[in-house]
């Protein structure tokens, strides 16, 4: 299976053993004064060897490595690694090379894009939801407390990196939540990919692969013509209005269980999807259909009705609204959705009680 490069605006996604050579070419003519490999403890152990095994040159390299998970994902991080990164040496001409999951390449760019005014760097995103929604669109940034990605910016790497055969070690959970951005990129721009993917009986491990270009393919579409989010780059958001919210109330309190970025995405496509059907022309049908593919992946979580007033509260703070709108993103049809969509409060908590009612 022959994947050709996809092109962004100012970046190249590589697939399978392109993406070494390439690697490879760039780092003998770039002729970066020093590297710097950013990992977290569980890509230090199981993915860093296999990069290190394909640089073909002795290059002067040095390691970072951060704690895993989004609780890691915060200007504290940030601000140890900046002075790591000076103790170091690392000059305007070094590179970041972020090897690791979302939380590496959201991290690692935004400190390469902020040290010294700006470094090069590099992304290999090695969990299935780095593959397919942070290999493509430039957009780096960290946690503000509990609110997701409040602190950023859009700059894209040198290039992007996508190597299956880092999944080989993901979790089971850890795949799922990547799947989730699958199943939105169908929702929101193809249905013909929407009903490949959604059919899981049908795929086998050797589609993956397959899924994960047409999937990047999809989402470097919207970015292309809308780097900058100011209209159709919104429909990336879709499921991430009440998903964010829900992520950040379970990421800040100990007593409820962790939810990845994914499984919150997941439930935040459901509710938004019941939204869709009674403020846009999404049937029923369609909603049914919709319920029953994801929770066949994602097993309901019970949210508690006490909680539902303390997760709207953060939706105040989605980075999508507008002159205090809490805009969100919905379905017409499976394949066609349409942003800046307003929902009242009395709708919001219907569409909670809907997803505890499935």
């Amino acid at each position: 299976m022959i994947m050709k490069p996809i092109v962004s605006k100012d970046s190249v996604v590589y697939f399978g053993e392109d993406c070494y050579t390439m690697l490879n070419t760039y780092l003998e003519k770039a002729n970066h004064s020093k590297i710097c490999i950013l990992v977290d403890n569980n890509t230090h152990e199981h993915c860093l060897s296999l990069l290190m095994s394909k640089i073909e040159k002795e290059y002067d390299i040095e390691i970072i490595e951060i704690e895993s998970g989004e609780i890691h994902k915060n200007i504290e991080t940030c601000s140890g690694i900046w002075n790591a990164l000076s103790e170091l040496g690392m000059d305007r001409k070094g590179l970041m090379i972020n090897l690791g999951g979302g939380v590496i390449t959201d991290l690692g760019g935004f400190i390469a894009c902020t040290y010294k005014r700006g470094i090069s760097y590099i992304n290999i995103p090695t969990s299935l939801l780095a593959m397919v929604d942070a290999s493509v669109g430039g957009k780096t940034g960290v946690d503000l407390g509990n609110l997701k990605n409040m602190v950023g910016v859009i700059s894209e790497s040198e290039m992007v990196l996508v190597d299956t055969e880092y999944l080989n070690t993901l979790p089971t959970n850890q795949m799922c939540s990547g799947f989730a951005e699958m199943l939105k990129h169908g929702l929101i721009q193809d249905k013909a990919y929407w009903d490949r993917i959604s059919d899981l009986s049908q795929l086998s491990t050797d589609d993956l692969g397959q899924m994960i270009y047409d999937s990047v393919v999809i989402k470097n579409k919207i970015v292309f013509e809308d780097p900058t989010e100011q209209n159709i780059r919104k429909y990336l958001n879709f499921g991430h209005t009440l998903g964010h919210a829900i992520e950040s109330f379970y990421l800040t309190h100990p007593e409820k269980p962790t939810l990845l970025h994914g499984e919150a995405i997941a439930i935040g496509m459901i509710m938004e999807a019941y939204i869709s059907v009674e403020l846009l022309a999404l049937t029923q049908n369609e909603l049914q259909h919709l319920t029953e593919v994801i929770l066949a992946t994602f097993p309901k979580i019970t949210i508690d009705p006490n909680d539902y007033k303390s997760i709207m509260d953060l939706l105040i703070h989605d980075k999508k609204n507008e002159s205090g709108n809490i805009y969100f993103v919905l379905l017409n049809t499976i394949g066609d959705a349409k942003y800046n969509c307003i929902a009242s409060d009395d709708l919001i908590i219907k569409s909670f009680e809907y997803y505890q009612s499935v």
